[in-house]
């Protein structure tokens, strides 16, 4: 199996070249992004992480250590990619990061209901963006102490 899937340790999931783009430059000049594998779509994502698919082979009980989550996605939208993640016992610990352009007040609290751990509304400027996603790659990835 290919070495890449098996040592994700950021999930991306956004469907917007330019945002990932930044987002994992942001991260690979910080350090933090050399086990990042990125989706497109939320199918590609559910398929990912449920080893199905194109990713049948892939090891499901390796989980990434964050998900960073975008919520308007095809083919199967954020919110649907967050319910199924919280609802599955195998993916259920895996913090999940919302970071999206939305600002709705119930976007906000519909994710939190379905068990987001972080919600951010991606700044629109190139080094809030930046400062951000690195910020938020420091946290998730050396800072937060997930269960073993």
């Amino acid at each position: 199996m290919n070495n890449e899937l098996k040592e994700v340790e950021i999930l991306l999931v956004e469907d917007n070249p330019t945002d990932a783009e930044l987002c994992i430059r942001t991260l690979k000049s910080n350090s933090l992004a050399n086990k990042l594998f990125w989706v497109k779509d939320g199918a590609e994502a559910l398929d990912f992480l449920f080893a199905s698919g194109a990713y049948a082979d892939r090891n499901v009980t390796i989980t990434p250590k964050v998900i960073l989550l975008d919520l308007r996605l095809p083919k199967v939208d954020g919110k649907e990619v967050l319910r199924r993640i919280k609802a599955d016992e195998r993916t259920r610990a895996i913090p999940v990061v919302v970071l999206t352009s939305s600002k709705e007040d119930r976007d906000v609290a519909e994710s939190y209901q379905l068990g987001v751990n972080s919600y951010i509304s991606k700044p629109v400027g190139f080094e809030e963006f930046t400062r951000t996603v690195k910020e938020l790659g420091l946290y998730w990835l050396l800072i937060n102490r997930p269960p073993s």
